[in-house]
């Protein structure tokens, strides 16, 4: 999870959104609850859980060992190898067999970090002036350790919910995904799910509280190639053809091309909630949009707005291209990858059938690339969800806009939305932006943020697992 995968709003629309909240409620937290949560998350930094690796398998050991001894039998967690990897299933038996259960879902597995390019080493937990830093301390191992905690201090006290809770938890997030696929396919039968590795709450550089974002669509995630072959032959003798130039030629006209303007229950209300609080051209532009959706002057003001582009509308960028094989020679293959976004309820299918028609080559191959990522629907805004997630955030930081948001990153959640699961992100981290370095150098999270999510889970649980 990453701040990053919020809506962008500019420093004029988050000013707004600042003035209008109030001064945090410090969550009452047994101090004994934080350093276990605190040790948890040290401790499972140390394991070095990249794909390819080992160290998932040993990092869920771990994990279940901490949950056996908070009380679970040790047949209600359970550690399944799956491509490479490992998934953590660990099941919170309810009183009423008959309804179904909550899911909890986040993720093992980190990215990679070279330790010679951080000041510290990536996977040796230090904590020092208020954060602690190790890859994963934000993506996804806070959270990870923040659940494990809160289900474990809910089980020594005897907390009996109404349904099943289950955490699930996947092994390659990072990479293809695999876990999560099976993961969704052996728990299809749940409610809803809570994703921690989403979601989240935007504290300004001042330390005011600014916004919370509950994650409910991802655009997915798409990568395609334009392939243009040729030939070639001696550069010395050029001809008509050239796989460079007809590949440049259509990248040209995918340049000039824009995605038609969507827009869904999820986007209406992100408009609806930043209207108010966002000064100048864009403000107006949001006004007018809300009052009427198909207003052109509204759409072109807003899609020349990075900051809101991408709640507007399928996206196609050019991110890599390669082609030649020698400086003396004519090109015979001239590669592009173009990177979508791809707006929920848009097939990546029907894109890729756009980005032929668009570039309009019969030489050129386009192909959908195998990146992990599937098409998934976004998730209704559940009324009950909505006042789980309120009630959690305001007994924190009262007033404070709950903002729904669609992510243009990608999460675990897609594969349950696939299959007409529901799924929110809900993290109760809150965090500046300047100490958002997930997937980055120095990844780190702030130590003070422990006790509010430990509260802001327990919260939610005792709310929809009634």
């Amino acid at each position: 999870m990453s701040l990053k995968a919020m809506p962008l709003l500019s420093a004029a629309v988050l000013a707004g959104l600042i003035s209008s909240s109030a001064v945090a409620a410090p969550p009452n937290i047994d101090p004994a609850l934080h350093e276990k949560a605190l040790d948890l998350m040290k401790k499972g930094l140390a394991f070095r859980t990249v794909i390819p690796g080992n160290q998932v398998p040993v990092y869920a050991a771990y994990l279940k060992d901490v949950l056996v001894q908070s009380g679970f039998k040790p047949d209600e967690v359970t550690i399944s190898p799956v491509a490479g990897s490992a998934t953590l299933t660990a099941r919170y038996p309810g009183t009423d067999p008959k309804k179904k259960p909550i899911l909890i879902i986040d993720h093992m597995d980190v990215v990679e970090a070279k330790p010679a390019d951080w000041t510290r080493d990536p996977f040796t937990p230090v904590v020092e002036k208020g954060y602690i830093f190790g890859r994963g301390a934000v993506d996804d191992k806070f959270d990870v350790s923040i659940v494990v905690t809160v289900l474990g201090q809910l089980k020594k006290e005897g907390w009996k919910p109404g349904r099943d809770v289950i955490l699930a938890l996947s092994g390659d997030e990072e990479t293809l995904m695999q876990t999560a696929r099976k993961l969704a396919q052996d728990l299809k039968g749940v409610e809803l799910v809570l994703n921690g590795d989403g979601g989240g709450g935007l504290i300004s550089e001042d330390g005011k509280p600014v916004l919370y974002e509950v994650q409910g669509a991802e655009k997915t995630y798409a990568d395609f190639s334009i392939e243009v072959t040729d030939s070639g032959g001696h550069s010395s003798r050029p001809g008509k053809t050239n796989a460079i130039y007809e590949l440049s030629q259509d990248l040209g006209r995918l340049a000039a091309y824009r995605f038609p303007a969507m827009r869904s229950e999820l986007t209406d209300t992100f408009f609806k909630a930043t209207a108010a609080n966002t000064p100048g051209p864009a403000g107006e532009a949001i006004r007018r949009y809300v009052a009427d959706p198909s207003d052109p002057v509204a759409i072109e003001t807003l899609s020349a707005d990075r900051d809101f582009v991408g709640q507007l509308r399928t996206t196609c960028v050019t991110t890599m291209i390669e082609g030649g094989h020698a400086p003396n020679a004519l090109p015979q293959k001239a590669t592009a990858n173009v990177n979508c976004r791809i707006f929920p309820g848009t097939s990546s299918e029907s894109v890729r059938e756009t980005l032929v028609k668009v570039i309009a080559d019969p030489a050129a191959k386009v192909t959908r690339q195998n990146d992990g990522s599937i098409d998934a629907p976004a998730s209704p805004l559940r009324p009950d969800v909505l006042a789980a997630v309120t009630k959690a955030v305001h007994a924190r930081f009262p007033g404070l806009p709950i903002v729904p948001s669609m992510a243009a990153g990608a999460s675990d959640s897609m594969f349950f939305r696939a299959l007409g699961i529901p799924a929110y992100g809900v993290s109760g981290l809150f965090m500046k932006s300047s100490d958002d370095f997930a997937h980055g150098l120095n990844e780190r999270a702030p130590v003070d943020a422990i006790d509010g999510d430990l509260a802001h889970w327990e919260s939610l649980l005792k709310d929809l697992a009634k």
